[in-house]
């Protein structure tokens, strides 16, 4: 045949889906995954320039609302100095982001503070003047924060501390000292749900996926994408995801396998709820194609028909009578071949296998 130019009939889009964020567990996606915290720091307004706060940790316990100093856990939180007067009227600092934890109740929470935390006024000249805020010892070692939160597996929880600037400076008369007093409130909400489905075939194995786009913007740096395996009834599932409308993608783990991606449209995740996909989500068997060669040399339209006669797809050959038509779902079908001042040439029982190209014998037109 030929040197072939491809001319392609239909676009066919392969997501193609990243490892991270799946289970690593063999036995499928089904099995249940860790809870995971999110924190994020907000203030309410302060009459100052600036409060700016050196934030050690984050810690957690679990199942104990004891006064013991044991059983903490760190939430590795990034060490630094914030302004807490950033972070009013809407705008938050995340300071632990989908961080595993155990299920169970988490009884209290605590910010750990540094010693590094100073405090800017306007003096007398309106001039800004920063002074060091002194914080004593014991709120140092972070302000203990009854919680109460039942966190189950599968879900992630995001816990919001706000912190009261103003009623956390305290003036100290004649020392002259300003300290550092935190008072803190936290509350918590379930922000992600679970979505459970098959896939069909279940003896495929499979990944799925959906990708979220994590602030709602343009931008991709902040969209991840969760995933999981299928286990080997086909069951999955997604958990953590926040709430949302997604495309459900699953792809076969073994790209030589005959089947390509398949997915489920608008699915619906509220927090704190499992959704699940009502029918399998159907692999799609992989498209063969169709090429050939007119020797008349000539631009010939090439059609294919099923045989209820429904048109699968019709395109252009190149200058040279030669065509390749891809993505053809697998069956039998009519070609027809057709040019002005030529006689239509039909090839039947065409049969158009999976992932695979048929090649049609050379065809000559006879002219009307």
């Amino acid at each position: 045949m030929k040197t072939l130019k491809k001319l392609k009939l239909i676009a066919f889009s392969l997501l193609l889906i990243s490892f991270f964020g799946c289970n690593d567990s063999e036995s499928g996606s089904a099995n249940k995954e860790a809870p995971t915290i999110s924190v994020r720091l907000v203030d309410a307004p302060g009459d100052f320039e600036a409060v700016n706060v050196e934030i050690v940790d984050v810690m957690i316990k679990m199942d104990d609302d004891s006064d013991d100093d044991n059983g903490w856990l760190s939430l590795e939180a990034n060490n630094e100095t914030v302004n807490l007067l950033d972070f009013t009227g809407g705008f938050s600092k995340v300071l632990v982001e989908r961080f595993p934890i155990p299920e169970g109740t988490l009884s209290q929470m605590r910010l750990v503070l540094g010693d590094g935390n100073t405090i800017v006024i306007k003096n007398d000249n309106d001039e800004d003047e920063t002074f060091d805020l002194k914080t004593p010892s014991a709120q140092q070692s972070g302000l203990k924060l009854k919680v109460d939160a039942l966190i189950e597996e599968g879900f992630t929880y995001d816990f919001i501390l706000d912190f009261d600037v103003e009623k956390s400076i305290v003036m100290a008369g004649n020392s002259n000292n300003i300290i550092l007093k935190p008072v803190l409130y936290v509350s918590a909400e379930a922000s992600s749900g679970i979505i459970e489905g098959t896939v069909s075939p279940t003896e495929v194995p499979s990944m799925v996926s959906v990708l979220v786009n994590d602030m709602e913007t343009p931008e991709t740096d902040d969209d991840f994408i969760i995933s999981a395996y299928t286990d080997e009834n086909g069951a999955f599932a997604l958990w953590g995801v926040p709430a949302g409308t997604y495309e459900v993608v699953a792809t076969p783990i073994d790209e030589a396998s005959d089947y390509g991606s398949g997915s489920a449209m608008d699915i619906t995740v509220i927090n704190g709820e499992i959704t699940t996909i009502g029918d399998p989500i159907e692999l799609q068997l992989k498209p063969g194609s169709i090429s050939g060669d007119v020797t008349n040399d000539i631009v010939v339209t090439v059609t294919v028909k099923d045989g209820d006669d429904v048109v699968i797809a019709t395109q252009d050959s190149n200058e040279a009578g030669e065509f390749l038509l891809e993505n053809i779902p697998a069956g039998t079908y009519t070609v027809t071949i057709s040019a002005t001042g030529y006689v239509s040439h039909d090839t039947e029982n065409v049969l158009v296998e999976v992932n695979a190209e048929t090649a049609l014998e050379a065809i000559t037109l006879v002219e009307e």
